[in-house]
């Protein structure tokens, strides 16, 4: 239509200037009118392309500048205001007056890398709500790429990818981006851990996100374990009411396990050993956690630790690990930490459970501190908690559900039995299920403590993740406010 409209223009100009008969005069004023509008063309493309790119830097300035605002709208309430308080922000509040905010966190595991995408809302003078989270995870871990740090880059940006795409681009200036790694990292040599986390800061820094220099970090254990019991009582609600019933916290990565709880018993405050006991400010309230991660004994770093292995370290000569938790005609390799191992059960001389439970209990002795208050709080527990249970039947694979400790006991029996005669698909259930049981006996949890296994409240993800951006955002509010 548009090529229709100018092609009609141009008949009727060329057909005023066809007159019946030209005279010189009329010639020439016609040559000398084409000429002029050449050259006003010529004067009109440069000066519309100079408008043109001052309109687009103009909006480039003003856009920058109005998410920058926002961050400080968000990110910095007025002077006094905390978690409890609306930040006065005209691009993060929705039309009910609650202010909307994002944060994202890297999870960088033994295992994997996960980003999690979290939206807030505020409402005023309380306490935010999840409203919303976006998971995706990568394989393998960071720690996987020790000798290649530059092919670690790649599954970082197709991460953040995830976010950009989930994330409205004017709240990207003023969305948190955090990298935390586990004990995926902190098992690695110490020069390898700090390039590759050197190379997620450079990715990070490129990003469109709010970037602190504090953004990519080795989590330490006990980080992990607070950020996690922040997650669970944050998702059960016991954080919204001061003094109220809290609850405890168990996770099984793949090489470290934590355990947090809020004691109410003096007794435990005064017999915890130094590094147990941790100040956590949230709230604006303080809450003194006992919390501790042991380094070396989640589920992947246990396996070898009990075929006699060491961490980061092919077998002598190659030697073949045997393991009186295996199958006795189990021939095979494992793979951990980028290092294979050649693995084989050995003759029983006994049940097989009573051979695995006597070499779990050389590799758990002295390593656990054990306190009594445990068999009165309330536990949650995740990660390879959960997969184990599900695994064998004793709770539901999709919805979770309780069980008692004395169950992975009983289902340890029972695998074990089964495998010394019929070899399964799974040759480490015998001795992940026998180390799970002692485990949880060697914190102090009698067999018939009820646990309660989930992977998910109200449709979100129970890992450390969200307890860590929380707690990450609540303390860059404070260090925004005067009177923090």
């Amino acid at each position: 239509m548009k090529k229709g409209i100018r092609y009609e223009t141009s008949r009727k100009t060329s057909y005023s200037f066809q007159q019946p008969q030209h005279g010189p005069w009329q010639t020439r004023m016609r040559k000398i009118s084409n000429h002029g509008s050449l050259r006003v063309a010529k004067v009109a493309y440069p000066l519309g392309l100079c408008v043109g790119v001052f309109i687009y830097v103009a909006y480039i300035k003003w856009h920058r500048a109005t998410a920058t605002q926002a961050f400080f709208s968000i990110t910095r309430a007025a002077p006094g205001a905390r978690w409890g308080q609306q930040a006065h922000s005209p691009l993060g509040t929705a039309a009910d007056g609650h202010e909307v905010f994002y944060g994202i966190m890297f999870d960088a595991g033994s295992t994997g890398t996960r980003v999690h995408v979290f939206q807030f809302t505020r409402p005023p003078r309380e306490t935010p709500t999840l409203t919303h989270e976006t998971f995706k995870a990568l394989k393998p871990g960071l720690s996987a790429y020790a000798d290649d740090v530059e092919k670690s880059a790649q599954g970082i940006q197709e991460l953040l990818d995830v976010a950009k795409q989930d994330i409205p681009f004017d709240f990207w200036k003023a969305t948190p981006l955090v990298l935390k790694a586990t004990a995926g990292l902190r098992l690695l040599p110490g020069e390898k851990a700090q390039k590759l986390l050197q190379k997620v800061k450079e990715v990070f820094k490129a990003s469109p996100f709010l970037v602190g220099d504090d953004c990519v970090s080795i989590m330490n254990g006990t980080d992990e374990g607070v950020s996690a019991w922040i997650t669970i009582n944050f998702l059960t609600g016991s954080l919204k009411t001061p003094g109220g019933s809290s609850v405890g916290m168990l996770d099984l990565g793949g090489g470290s396990t934590q355990i947090a709880f809020l004691p109410r018993v003096e007794g435990t405050l005064q017999a915890s050993p130094p590094g147990y006991l941790t100040a956590l400010r949230m709230f604006n309230r303080t809450y003194k956690l006992y919390s501790y991660s042991y380094l070396g004994l989640g589920l992947m770093s246990a396996r070898l630790a009990i075929l006699g292995g060491v961490e980061g370290q092919p077998a002598k000569d190659g030697k073949e690990l045997v393991s009186p938790c295996l199958s006795p005609s189990f021939k095979g390799e494992w793979e951990h930490a980028e290092v294979t191992y050649r693995v084989s059960g050995q003759k029983a001389v006994a049940s097989l459970h009573e051979l695995c439970a006597a070499r779990v209990s050389e590799v758990l002795q002295n390593r656990v501190h054990r306190t009594e208050e445990v068999k009165h709080v309330d536990f949650y527990a995740f990660s390879y908690y959960y997969d184990l249970a599900a695994g064998v039947g004793l709770i539901d694979a999709e919805k979770g559900g309780s069980l008692v400790v004395g169950d992975f006991e009983i289902a340890a029996k029972y695998v074990c039995r089964t495998l010394e005669t019929q070899p399964q698909s799974s040759p480490f259930a015998c001795m992940d299920l026998t180390y799970v049981s002692l485990l949880l006996q060697e914190f102090g949890f009698p067999r018939s403590k009820v646990l309660k296994l989930t992977r998910k409240i109200d449709n979100v993800e129970t890992s450390w993740a969200l307890g860590a951006i929380f707690h990450y955002i609540d303390s860059l509010n404070r260090q925004k406010s005067p009177a923090s």
